[in-house]
């Protein structure tokens, strides 16, 4: 066993502990603390595939961004803290069922998956490649998202603006 297979099998670990946590935990702030380790494993996950550039962006994206994103919204809204309710026992049994379904399914679906020939080039300027592929193929998509995360930002300023507005009318 090679230490990259190591590493991968115990970040694959610590994604899925994380991912299971998140599921299971109540308090919504433990949760946040769950997905950044999921995040964090799967840039682990990246490195490990030699996509080094995909892997700092899962860290500076997701676990820096949306978390932080995720946490403000938590602070700024109100909300109660209640206790959960357990689920009943057969839905617990139900739902381990369904995730040892799901894993037999996927694994006999894989098991003897031929891919081809394996591409040796990719970890080479991987940067380089994504810059190229993105500017060249799919430049049109990439300025499409643009556009749509350009007007996401003017609605959530018009939604802000709005809500100053109803409250000082209220007042």
């Amino acid at each position: 066993m090679s230490g990259e297979l190591l590493a991968f099998f115990i970040l694959a670990l610590v994604a899925i502990v994380g991912g299971v946590l998140l599921l299971n935990l109540t308090k919504v702030v433990h949760m946040v603390v769950a997905l950044v380790f999921t995040f964090l494993a799967l840039a682990g996950l990246y490195v490990t595939l030699s996509a080094e550039f995909v892997a700092v962006v899962q860290v500076m994206v997701y676990s820096g961004a949306i978390t932080i994103i995720m946490l403000f919204g938590i602070m700024l809204t109100k909300h109660d803290d209640q206790e959960a309710r357990r689920p009943h026992s057969w839905k617990t049994i139900f739902v381990t069922l369904g995730v040892i379904g799901f894993f037999l399914v996927m694994y006999f679906s894989i098991n003897d998956l031929s891919l081809g020939e394996q591409a040796t080039t990719l970890h080479e300027n991987n940067v380089l490649q994504i810059g190229t592929e993105l500017y060249s193929k799919y430049i049109i998509p990439f300025e499409l998202t643009s556009v749509l995360l350009l007007v996401a930002l003017i609605g959530a300023i018009i939604l802000s603006k709005k809500d100053d507005k109803e409250d000082e009318v209220n007042e």
